[in-house]
């Protein structure tokens, strides 16, 4: 079966600060024709307006902002950089800011059966029900890995134990916070970037959504 006549396909990819899950994201995305979604991106897209246009009243002008917003408009901007990770950080804890971006993705899904979720809750949160994720997997990786691959991204601008305390620091804030809480659940099939190559977690992701693609499908499923 290709890859057209697989209907629906939900994919979530959760996990922490610099765990690799972007790349193998957009790798996987790319693999079985599914709309990407990064909803760090989006907390990051909030912070540059914010920090840009400094409104008076945050959460009025964010619902303003994100109504029709164009998502692929995003991903052409460079929103990695020390001063977005910083206020990124604490701006995500808001709950009123994560229903904004919390609807935002709820549209596309709605719009796009086959999809891929990546942020911090996309099994837990976005795609926990209605419509339910097929497959989640959670990215771990060691802080000393993680910082690195943070400070090679931000051109090494930035001291790197300072990239090192902020990642520390953010992904404590992500697993404490009231509000849709960082953590892995018990299905999700758990990806460790520290200790396997690029290669071998693309092969990995590939297996179990291809045995997801069975169950649904049958035996001639693959969408490669």
């Amino acid at each position: 079966m290709s890859s057209n006549k697989v209907l629906s396909l939900r994919v979530a990819c959760d996990g922490e600060s610099a765990s690799g899950k972007s790349f193998s994201s957009k790798v996987i995305a790319k693999k079985y024709k599914l709309f990407c979604i990064n909803s760090g991106l989006l907390f990051r897209y909030a912070s540059l307006l914010i920090l840009k246009h400094k409104p008076k009243k945050k959460i009025p002008f964010l619902k303003k902002k994100f109504k029709n917003l164009n998502y692929k408009k995003i991903t052409r901007l460079d929103l990695h950089n020390q001063k977005i990770s910083d206020h990124v950080a604490v701006l995500s804890q808001n709950k009123n800011v994560r229903a904004i971006t919390k609807a935002f993705q709820k549209k596309i899904i709605k719009k796009y059966p086959k999809v891929l979720c990546e942020g911090r809750d996309a099994a837990s949160t976005i795609l926990k029900k209605k419509p339910r994720y097929d497959v989640a997997f959670y990215f771990k990786c060691n802080l000393n890995t993680a910082s690195l691959r943070r400070w090679r991204d931000l051109k090494k601008k930035v001291p790197l134990k300072i990239v090192k305390d902020s990642l520390q620091s953010r992904t404590r804030m992500d697993k404490s916070r009231k509000n849709s809480p960082l953590k892995k659940m018990r299905d999700a099939v758990l990806i460790r970037t520290d200790v396997l190559s690029k290669k071998v977690v693309i092969a990995k992701m590939s297996k179990y959504i291809e045995r997801k693609l069975l169950l649904k499908y049958g035996r001639n499923s693959k969408t490669r």
